[in-house]
């Protein structure tokens, strides 16, 4: 996925269909609940700053229920705007 070349109105459109198409919106989340999980991808983000991880460093951890998955900083930053942009997006919110 890319801005480039599209309102970010349109960039959450897209993230959106893509949280849906996933599975994230089988059960409806609360406001509550939405504004937990990006609660707990800053906690993850503060995590990986504990463990020494540098503010552009990403790397996959192998041995562990996220075998192959991308980690840091960054990416945490990045789930983050992602549940924030996809909620704007199911609830119609104007964020540009």
């Amino acid at each position: 996925m890319t801005v480039e070349g599209i309102g970010l109105n349109e960039f959450v459109k897209d993230v959106h269909k893509t949280a849906v198409d996933h599975g994230w919106w089988e059960k409806e989340p609360s406001f509550p609940e939405v504004v937990a999980l990006c609660h707990s991808e800053l906690s993850e983000a503060l995590e990986e700053y504990r463990k020494g991880s540098g503010p552009s460093e990403v790397y996959r951890y192998d041995g562990s229920v996220y075998d192959g998955r991308m980690h840091g900083i960054p990416i945490e930053l990045a789930d983050t705007i992602l549940r924030i942009l996809d909620y704007c997006g199911y609830a119609g919110i104007d964020i540009e």
